[in-house]
């Protein structure tokens, strides 16, 4: 039976490394994944490649908040058939295609997996991630870990001096020039210690 699963994490869990191992696993046994990421994830200058810290990539779909994923994969299905669908960056997707996935994998039995950030870095549920977490059949946390060795659950945006940042759009795509995971204790002290002209 097809699913709708949620893999999370904090940034530098390896989401990304997960879902290329995923994919190559389908790959293997001579099935065929569709990769999706959204087109707001530019960090790269690959385009439509799905990327990862230590080097895999692979080829992807890229996708806008307009766009019908429901009607994307399908079209997709009907030209070449598709085993798994794996999403990443799934924080910034909508709820309505959230729900157009959750379709996709009950009407269709077209199993979804989606990988992304639970929070930003005030630690406010990214939308598409609170209708994941609503609405998902399996969710699954991917651990990392803060400085301290403890596991890392915020992000936190940090300016170039490394101070945090506390104030500024939710949607800011950066790596770790501009983002770091901390354990909740260690994200508390920080933002208790950030002065106010670090606030963006």
């Amino acid at each position: 039976m097809a699913k709708l699963y949620f893999n999370f994490s904090a940034m530098n869990a390896g989401k990304s490394t997960i879902l290329l191992q995923s994919s190559y696993n389908y790959f293997e046994r001579g099935m065929h994944t569709l990769l999706l990421k959204p087109i707001i994830d530019n960090r790269e200058d690959s385009g439509a490649l799905i990327t990862s810290r230590i080097g895999l990539e692979a080829k992807a779909d890229t996708f806008c908040e307009e766009i019908d994923l429901e009607k994307h994969i399908l079209k997709s299905h009907k030209k070449k058939r598709i085993d798994c669908v794996l999403l990443d960056e799934a924080q910034f997707l909508t709820r309505d295609q959230v729900w157009q996935l959750a379709r996709v994998s009950d009407d269709h039995g077209i199993p979804i997996m989606c990988y992304g950030l639970r929070t930003d870095f005030q630690g406010r549920l990214f939308p598409g991630s609170a209708a994941l977490l609503a609405i998902a059949d399996d969710i699954r946390e991917i651990r990392t870990l803060c400085w301290c060795g403890r596991k890392a659950t915020m992000n936190m945006r940090v300016d170039a001096s490394g101070g945090a940042v506390t104030e500024g759009e939710q949607v800011e795509v950066g790596g770790n020039e501009r983002y770091i995971t901390l354990c909740r204790r260690h994200w508390r002290e920080k933002l208790i210690n950030a002065p106010a002209a670090a606030a963006e």
